[in-house]
């Protein structure tokens, strides 16, 4: 397989198309190889425009790689300076916080499955990322103790946005967060503009497994 000549197949018919045209963005797609961040045995797809199942030692955790697209209109839609701070919720493979390490002054990654937590973190360490720094826990609602945050990224959908999550954006801070139940959920970027008050920008649709303990209302409260 011709890794090189697929990656420029993905950016080029997948991406592009999906109105990523930053180049910054585009390039980073050259320097972050995905496909060392897949399991082994799917390494083949890695490029592929389909959800990527993260088996770990041939046993299936549950959970999922986004696919390409949407991870590159994330990073873009965000915007993320060379002096921010990134909370990302939901490791995974890792390769969602290597894309913002790259871009940010550093990334806390936090993930609740015990096997994407080591394989996360040997993923960023074999590929040299040093300003990542993941921890292993429950990061639906958020990681207050390192809080306020310049960006955050919600690797899994949510029924609804919770506040404790949005209180731990910094004012002109941006969140990455799909939203709703399948099959109507819609990809956000929620800006805090200040104390009290948030802008949302719908960006598109799409189905998103949902973040293990995600925040639900209670449907009987009133």
């Amino acid at each position: 397989m011709n890794l090189e000549q697929a990656r420029l197949n993905m950016i080029e018919q997948q991406i592009r198309p999906w109105d990523v045209l930053d180049q910054t963005v585009l390039d980073l797609l050259y320097t972050v190889r995905r496909e060392e961040f897949v399991p082994t045995e799917l390494r083949a797809l890695a490029f592929a425009d389909v959800e990527l199942p993260l088996r770990i030692d041939g046993v299936d955790t549950g959970e999922a790689m986004m696919t390409p697209k949407v991870e590159a209109r994330l990073i873009q839609e965000l915007g993320i300076q060379a002096h921010e701070t990134v909370l990302e919720v939901g490791t995974g493979s890792g390769y969602m916080a290597a894309l913002a390490a790259h871009r940010a002054h550093s990334v806390l990654s936090i993930e609740i499955d015990r096997r994407l937590f080591s394989f996360g973190v040997a993923n960023l360490e074999r590929a040299g990322i040093r300003n990542v720094r993941v921890e292993q826990g429950d990061g639906a609602l958020g990681w207050r103790d390192r809080s306020p945050y310049d960006v955050i990224i919600m690797s899994g959908s949510l029924p609804v946005l919770p506040d404790p999550l949005q209180v731990q954006l910094k004012v002109g801070g941006r969140m990455a967060v799909i939203v709703g139940d399948a099959p109507a959920m819609t990809a956000q970027i929620v800006t805090r503009v200040s104390d009290s008050s948030y802008d949302t920008l719908p960006l598109f649709e799409t189905v998103l497994k949902p973040l293990r303990n995600a925040w639900r209302p209670d449907p009987f409260r009133f």
